[in-house]
């Protein structure tokens, strides 16, 4: 079945309405879910293959994050689809208001390759917990995630329902050549906007998940020590290459050296002496990435590792000090295992250098001072983040998880996947036992007062 056969079949499929009963969405999550378990040994092999994740790695950011909002979507979908009541104007009297949940009908999920299988299946689990059919698009770039993804979607549903279109570019292309009723996309920015352009062809509604340079701010009331330890878990989680990873530190010079050392500190604990020795240790996606990083890496401000191995993929820790904002690395987003430290004099400083660039998906801000969190939270616009942590704002199913201006639009997990992948419509039910003749004409100046009354 060709690209344009399969999206046609998924209309058609959606139409006959077999996928709104509350029941079969249920029982798809359900198959879905326990395919997952039966398969997890062949997800954790194929992120293996791709990215060199340890079994840990795996479950922790990817498997296990994905059973855990599944379950937790199950859990509340009726409650979710219910019709909901509003209250109704004198002036409509007598008459019920209430808003009835949709699902768009044919939705288009492409996903990365840096957490392929997370990535693919969250938002999937709202696209069908809110009744869609989908086609899934995997990257290219994860062959052995991509693989597995087909398998299990291609043992829980039928193509008219749920598909896995693999490829690269020309599927891409054909793809967003269709008319989808939604798209939801999580990659670089460059692509999104490609994304949004083929989708204003159609008028289709969409939601990018893109990336950018999420800072880490560090004022002198941090502490240091926890802070570098939490700091080097978010930035070499997947070897740094996740959308909402620490791009660069923002410290008060004050406490700058104290700082760096305790991340050295705790790189050579998590990773060891040298990384490029680590068997657990993730590597680049591919040579064309790990060049790109490699070439970020100014070895006069390198102060830990710099180096990397062609052979394995694989690239030290690095940290770069005295780092200027006209530098190399600070012009693209790093996605890699570089961190640059840039110094600030007064916080004013930092929140303005902050303000005047593109909007980031994350931030991470490290202040024991209630005025500053207050200050961040309320005065810097970014997608979500941390205070006095990193990552972690993303494995929770409660909150809404997305970007904003340059870092995206639209946001997802948990209900907020629900209702990406949904909308409400009004409805006025109008009694047909008394007819108020207000409305119509003719209007006399009885009329025009009775009007005034109600409608102010």
């Amino acid at each position: 079945m060709d690209i344009q056969d399969l999206v046609r079949a998924q209309h058609s499929h959606f139409r006959t309405g077999a996928t709104l009963p509350l029941s079969a969405r249920r029982a798809a999550l359900e198959a879905l879910g326990r395919a997952i378990q039966d398969r997890e040994r062949d997800i954790s092999a194929a992120l293996a293959a791709d990215l060199n994740k340890s079994p840990a790695e795996s479950y922790m950011c990817e498997i296990g994050m994905t059973l855990s909002e599944l379950s937790y979507v199950k859990k509340r979908l009726g409650r979710w689809a219910r019709d909901r009541r509003v209250p109704t104007p004198l002036s409509q009297f007598p008459a019920k208001s209430f808003t009835v949940c949709d699902p768009y009908g044919v939705v288009l999920i492409m996903s990365p390759w840096n957490y392929p299988f997370l990535l693919t299946m969250e938002p999937l689990i709202g696209a069908i917990a809110a009744g869609n059919c989908c086609v899934v698009k995997p990257s290219a770039y994860s062959p052995a995630a991509s693989a597995v993804i087909r398998e299990i979607l291609t043992q829980c549903f039928p193509p008219e329902y749920v598909a896995v279109v693999e490829g690269g570019r020309a599927e891409n292309q054909a793809l967003l050549d269709q008319k989808f009723d939604y798209i939801f996309f999580t990659g670089s920015v460059a692509v999104g906007k490609e994304v949004m352009a083929k989708a204003a062809v159609h008028l289709t509604p969409v939601t990018l998940e893109l990336g950018g340079k999420s800072p880490c701010v560090v004022d002198k009331s941090a502490r240091l020590d926890l802070a570098a330890k939490r700091l080097v878990f978010g930035k070499l989680l997947n070897c740094g290459q996740t959308c909402v990873a620490p791009d660069y530190v923002l410290i008060d010079k004050e406490v700058k050296e104290p700082f760096i050392a305790s991340l050295k500190k705790w790189m050579a604990a998590m990773y060891g002496s040298d990384p490029l020795d680590n068997r657990g240790y993730v590597h680049m996606i591919n040579r064309k990435h790990f060049d790109r990083v490699m070439g970020l890496i100014d070895r006069e401000k390198v102060v830990y590792g710099g180096r990397g191995d062609p052979d394995s993929l694989k690239i030290q820790p690095t940290i770069l000090d005295d780092v200027s904002p006209e530098d190399p690395v600070m012009q693209e987003e790093i996605f890699g295992p570089v961190l640059p430290i840039l110094t600030y004099s007064h916080l004013d400083e930092a929140v303005d250098f902050i303000n005047s660039r593109p909007h980031p998906l994350a931030l991470y801000l490290f202040s024991e001072d209630k005025a500053v969190q207050e200050r961040f939270l309320r005065q810097v616009s970014f997608g979500g983040g941390c205070i006095n942590d990193t990552i972690i704002h993303l494995a929770t199913s409660r909150l809404p998880f997305g970007g904003v201006g340059d870092s995206g639009m639209g946001g997802y997990h948990g209900k907020h996947s629900f209702e990406t992948f949904s909308r409400r419509k009004g409805v006025v039910k109008k009694s047909t036992r008394l007819d108020v003749p207000l409305r119509y004409a003719p209007y006399t100046e009885k009329t025009e007062k009775l009007l005034r009354f109600f409608l102010k």
